[in-house]
């Protein structure tokens, strides 16, 4: 069975040479980033605050947004947490901090 990096979900464009074809896992990593940049946005944050205010190093919020990374499970679980709890989560961190 091919893996998701090897699996075409979208083909390049004969016509573009600087198209380029797109893996399964490459588009689940495309789709998670835009759902932690929309989430980001919502909340009015720009990378910086949404790292800082969440224990996120910067670094990985800027790969998983474009796409190059994949949260592991664990990132994804809290920032459905952060989706559905924003000040809670964002409180829960502080006082770790702290």
């Amino acid at each position: 069975m091919a893996s998701k990096e090897s699996t075409i979900a979208i083909p390049a464009d004969p016509n573009d040479p600087e198209d380029f074809d797109v893996s399964v896992a490459g588009l689940e990593r495309g789709l998670m980033g835009r759902r932690i940049r929309m989430l980001r946005n919502r909340l009015g944050m720009s990378q910086e605050q949404f790292a800082k205010t969440y224990g996120i190093p910067l670094a990985n919020i800027r790969q998983y947004e474009i796409g190059r990374h994949m949260p592991p499970p664990a990132v994804r679980a809290y920032l459905d947490v952060i989706d559905a709890e924003p000040e809670r989560a964002a409180r829960a961190i502080a006082r770790r901090a702290a």
